[in-house]
């Protein structure tokens, strides 16, 4: 009777060679907001406001005295939120939901945005810029009385994060007398490529506040052109610290940092409260990176309140001088009609329509900045 016999096992394969060591990507931190983390904010208890040392003026930076609607430029970095306030933002904008949703790229920023989330997501940030005792501070380093531009525009946020092995490559390079950072470090022979190009603010006045720890940052700074042609930078904010800025009316540039492994900023944009003072706001660089529904709703329904207050302030006007006896002068009325056309025309302007606008895509300078 025949047996069966188990035939003999194959060989063992050789042993596959070990894959190449991936290539590290940084990651960014996600957040749950716990309900420890719950509660409103304090301007008692989150404000920790110290004026700045300097504001430089247009004129100290060689561009006409009235350029702009305030004499302010740019302030010197100054504390304004505390660390408990700047975990609090942080915790709201590191969350799920807002990094999912609301982040955008564009082709002048080496960093992603997060834009036109803090009202639905981030209540405590919300309220932080919104409070009016925020808005009276950040009104008081601008020298003019200031209104948050609308919700859209409440705490933009710059994202830029690296591994630890970017980080320190980064910093040999800089050691080295290079000039790389955030962006992609194409800047040579003592120049720098900025992280965020060459351009001018769509809204009038900004507030940048620096959420990350710059212990051990390089660089970073934002560079201003002067009315000579020349650069002048201005040193980057601490965690927590402000800088206050008339952007629509200067060019500027954010410079690459070295030495962290993040960098996020926060910026608030403002304009004029009063609807007597000129609004020169436009959409340039902001229709690219947003929901543009949102966006020309907001805009629109503040240009029209803008003009809705300008008429009822007329018809006083017009009021006063019957009740005298008296009216007011032709040339007067039709300069009044003339302005408010013009300032409706603008209005109109900027709201591109939807298909016209290229998502990411904002104008471009390639200019580079001496290290």
């Amino acid at each position: 009777m025949a047996t069966w016999t188990a035939p003999a096992p194959a060989p063992a394969p050789a042993p596959a060679p070990a894959p190449a060591p991936a290539e590290t990507k940084p990651s960014t931190p996600k957040h749950t907001i716990t309900s420890s983390e719950a509660g409103g904010f304090d301007p008692q208890k989150h404000l920790n406001f110290t004026p700045p040392h300097k504001v430089y003026t247009m004129s100290d930076i060689g561009l006409p005295a009235d350029t702009g609607v305030s004499p302010l430029a740019v302030s010197d970095p100054f504390p304004l939120f505390t660390p408990e306030a700047v975990a609090r933002m942080r915790a709201e904008i590191l969350s799920e939901p807002v990094l999912l949703n609301c982040q955008y790229t564009s082709n002048i920023a080496a960093y992603s945005h997060l834009r036109g989330y803090s009202a639905a997501h981030a209540p405590f940030t919300h309220a932080a810029w919104t409070h009016p005792a925020t808005v009276a501070l950040v009104s008081a380093v601008a020298g003019l009385e200031l209104a948050v531009q609308f919700d859209y525009e409440v705490a933009h946020v710059n994202l830029s994060f690296k591994t630890e092995e970017q980080k320190l490559s980064e910093l040999r390079v800089y050691c080295d007398g290079g000039a790389s950072g955030d962006g992609d470090g194409g800047g040579k022979g003592g120049e720098a490529v900025p992280i965020l190009g060459w351009h001018r603010d769509s809204y009038p006045f900004v507030c940048v506040v620096m959420l990350s720890d710059t212990a051990g940052m390089v660089g970073g700074e934002t560079a201003l052109r002067t009315g000579t042609g020349e650069v002048l930078k201005v040193r980057g904010p601490h965690m927590g610290h402000g800088v206050v800025m008339q952007g629509r009316y200067i060019e500027h540039a954010a410079l690459p940092a070295v030495g962290a492994v993040e960098r996020i900023t926060m910026v608030t944009s403002y304009r004029p409260r009063s609807a007597a003072v000129r609004d020169d706001t436009v959409l340039t660089t902001v229709r690219p990176i947003s929901r543009l529904p949102e966006l020309y709703d907001q805009f629109a329904t503040y240009r029209l309140e803008m003009v809705a207050e300008r008429v009822r302030e007329q018809l006083r006007r017009l009021a006063a001088a019957r009740a005298s006896g008296t009216a007011l002068a032709t040339r007067d009325i039709k300069r009044f009609l003339d302005e408010q056309e013009r300032f409706l025309a603008h209005t109109n302007r900027e709201i591109v329509d939807d298909a016209d606008v290229v998502m990411g895509v904002q104008p471009v300078s390639t200019t580079v900045v001496p290290v």
